[in-house]
């Protein structure tokens, strides 16, 4: 794997344990829940795809991305402690920034064990969700890729993006910055205007 892709998954597992360690906090939990939770965020969704892709679990093979994973736990953690108002809309935003890098780490790493841009697609996508699926649950919340507003689906539109590119043959960096930078706009756009694709109306004339 190129070093880019090392630094990518880095920052991806970084920034989802930060938002696992901000919904630990928000629900009062103690400091074995934050590394639980920061744990499940940040690597869940690509221990998932390693299994199904059949190849050894990332953050087995390589423990920076547990100690990434501890180091980024405690940003938050010392923040809070230094000031309590956190505007927890970050959580959303972090959230949307770690779902757009697992889903370009999946991508790529699908594409190296020489799937199809299909399987591409669905692991960058499972990558990208899995996590954040984890830490909902356990929090007994509604987990965001069911609540209506494009979650799963901003992730397939980043594929589709990275899959053009290709097409055009351009460099997979490149590639990953267009599905990156696709990903996360759709995903913020859905946050702020409400973005959704409905199947069932409210209809109960």
């Amino acid at each position: 794997m190129f070093d880019w892709f090392h630094w990518l998954n880095l920052a991806g597992v970084a920034v989802c344990a930060i938002s696992g360690t901000l919904m630990a906090y928000q629900k009062r939990m103690d400091g074995f829940g934050v590394v639980v939770l920061a744990s499940a965020t940040a690597i869940g969704g690509g221990t998932l795809r390693d299994v199904m892709l059949d190849v050894p679990v990332f953050w087995i093979a390589d423990t920076d991305y547990l100690y990434t994973t501890l180091i980024a736990a405690f940003i938050p953690i010392i923040w809070l402690r230094i000031s309590p108002r956190f505007p927890f809309h970050y959580l959303l935003i972090a959230d949307a920034f770690g779902l757009a890098l697992f889903n370009v780490v999946g991508i790529e790493k699908a594409l190296a064990n020489d799937t199809g841009m299909a399987v591409a697609v669905a692991m960058g996508t499972i990558t990208g969700v899995f996590g954040g699926l984890l830490r909902d649950v356990i929090c007994r919340e509604v987990p965001l890729v069911l609540n209506g507003e494009l979650y799963a689906m901003t992730c397939i539109a980043g594929g589709i993006v990275y899959g053009i590119g290709l097409q055009f043959d351009l460099a997979t960096q490149w590639c990953g910055i267009a599905a990156l930078v696709t990903t996360v706009l759709f995903r913020l756009g859905a946050m702020r205007w409400h973005w959704q694709l409905p199947v069932f109306y409210n209809d109960h004339h």
